[in-house]
């Protein structure tokens, strides 16, 4: 027998996977008022990819938006830019917004995007956390439910890779289509992004989805029974347990009160501005520090407060998967990318051997 550990019948196991998450913002600097262009905002976008790729990060996640702050509308198109610049790390969307698109698509840019990458591409499905994109695109928000249900649907049958029947009441229906091109990975993977309710848990587990569930506020702990309903639902439709990912918003530096200080102003900034939109107060400094809290949501510090943040977070959840959603309002490129290095090379490999050691 070889050096290796695994057994003749064993399957040696998935390492824990841990990945970033960004909507590419396109706000000022709040410190100095100044912004950058939005061709450069790319070329620094370009690069983050590139050195996740190089440190060895598993997963890079671009979001889908329709607003002036975001910098992304077509998350396929850039990921196709980052396929051409990395070698192993795996391209999502974050989220793909598929109550306004269609799923035919989808199918097709991400069919590409995997052929493209040489089988990394990845689909994360999701209602969006804004509703620019339905008068855009021509649709009814009192539809808001039933278009990412059955839009949904359709999208998962298409992953089959098998001739599609199918039909709904918002787009034409398909008899016996193949859509093209065929991607490598089969299925395609597609992840189903949930911001915490019960009902969203549910119909991820149901379909046996993978679900990414989002920490943005509160104690993760409050957050468990959604991978408890997530877990049922699967179990309860004979589906095999399905993958489990977190995202919290963070970041990284050499030193805890630089990591908050460089954090806060943007993140400030920005979930202000969407607080005033939505009826909340704005964030001040000391409910950011709150959330600093080692049982908190934010995972912002320096290398060990974010390895045990993460651990910790493994013991509530057991997820296969963490995603990091690093930047939340423009933070200088230069401190992205050392919070990027950090991750990869300082947080990385001990969460990974720490989760390796606690599966056996």
């Amino acid at each position: 027998m070889g050096t290796s550990d695994v057994g003749i019948n064993e399957q040696p196991r998935p390492r824990f996977e841990l990945g970033l998450t960004t909507f590419v913002e396109l706000t000022p600097d709040p410190l100095t008022g100044h912004s950058i262009s939005a061709e450069q905002r790319f070329k620094d976008l370009l690069e983050e990819v590139e050195l996740a790729d190089q440190v060895g990060l598993d997963v890079f996640g671009i979001g889908e938006h329709h607003r002036a702050e975001y910098l992304v509308s077509a998350p396929t198109v850039v990921l196709a830019a980052a396929a051409a610049r990395t070698e192993n790390i795996r391209l999502s969307s974050a989220v793909t917004v598929l109550s306004s698109d269609d799923p035919v698509r989808v199918y097709e840019q991400f069919s590409t995007l995997d052929l493209l990458s040489s089988g990394r591409a990845e689909i994360m499905a999701g209602r969006g956390s804004f509703i620019e994109s339905f008068p855009l695109f021509g649709y009814d928000l009192e539809d808001y439910d039933a278009l990412f249900e059955e839009k949904l649907e359709l999208l998962l049958e298409l992953t089959s890779g098998e001739p599609v029947t199918w039909s709904g009441r918002h787009r034409p229906p398909l008899r016996a289509q193949r859509v093209y091109p065929e991607p490598i990975q089969k299925p395609l993977p597609v992840w189903i992004a949930v911001g915490g309710t019960p009902e969203s848990a549910a119909r991820a587990g149901h379909l046996g989805a993978g679900m990414v569930l989002a920490i943005i506020g509160g104690q993760p702990e409050r957050f468990a029974p959604f991978a408890d309903i997530h877990a049922r639902a699967a179990e309860a439709a004979g589906k095999p347990r399905p993958p489990l990912a977190i995202n919290s918003h963070g970041f990284i530096a050499s030193d805890s009160r630089a990591a908050a200080d460089i954090f806060f102003p943007p993140y400030a900034m920005l979930m202000s501005r969407i607080g005033r939109e939505r009826g909340w107060s704005g964030i001040t400094r000391e409910q950011f520090d709150a959330g600093l809290h080692p049982r908190a949501h934010l995972v912002v510090g320096e290398p060990d407060q974010v390895v045990e943040k993460i651990l910790f977070q493994h013991e509530v959840f057991g997820m296969q998967r963490y995603l990091l959603q690093f930047s939340v309002g423009t933070a200088p490129h230069k401190q992205m990318l050392e919070s990027i290095e950090l991750f990869g090379t300082k947080v990385a490999p001990v969460v990974r051997a720490e989760v390796a050691k606690r599966l056996g």
